[in-house]
């Protein structure tokens, strides 16, 4: 592999790999590093690469090494660290219901079987169809189903009282606003 083709190739499936690991690790950095020595490690074996199978390559390397990295060391889980919402926009309570919310959704994210959560972020942040999951990570249609029947069992299991709560203080609010405002 020369210079250029392995540039194509990074090019091409950095981004993927690098969002592959943020989904199992949920830090940025050690995303960027191990998808980095992913690719080094393509670069010094000069692998033979076939195109068509590159990515699945690629997403195994990028386990192994994560794997390899989690048993070294204890990872946090933060995705919501890559989101905020427009502060300007929301109230005190606004603020106060979206940290709890996010702070639910965390521990939910964390208590989710490692399987499972990947399958599920795959899917509803990439926008991956199972069919494309399934090659990625080299299963079967059928067990990235289940996996994302499990995620989806889990969330509404762990967020099912928080999601209630926020729901009724948000019905709440709205027939408080609606009474004072009917009073004046």
């Amino acid at each position: 592999m020369n210079k250029e083709e392995f540039k194509l190739l990074f090019d091409k499936h950095f981004e993927d790999v690098r969002r592959y690991v943020f989904y199992r690790s949920g830090d940025n950095d050690v995303a960027t590093d191990i998808a980095q020595d992913t690719f080094l490690k393509i670069w010094e074996k000069q692998m033979q690469i076939n195109h068509k199978t590159v990515k699945g390559l690629l997403i195994k390397i990028a386990n192994d090494l994560f794997i390899t990295r989690y048993h070294k060391e204890s990872l946090a889980f933060k995705f919501f660290d890559t989101y905020e919402p427009d502060q300007s926009a929301l109230t005190p309570e606004d603020q106060l219901n979206y940290e709890e919310l996010k702070n639910a959704y965390e521990e939910a994210l964390k208590s989710m079987p490692e399987k499972q959560r990947v399958v599920f972020l795959m899917n509803r942040i990439d926008e991956l169809k199972y069919r494309e999951i399934a090659d990625q990570l080299g299963l079967s249609v059928k067990a990235i189903e289940k996996r994302m029947s499990q995620a989806l069992e889990h969330l509404k299991k762990h967020l099912k009282e928080e999601i209630s709560h926020l729901v009724l203080l948000f019905i709440n609010h709205r027939f408080v606003r609606r009474i004072v405002k009917n009073w004046k």
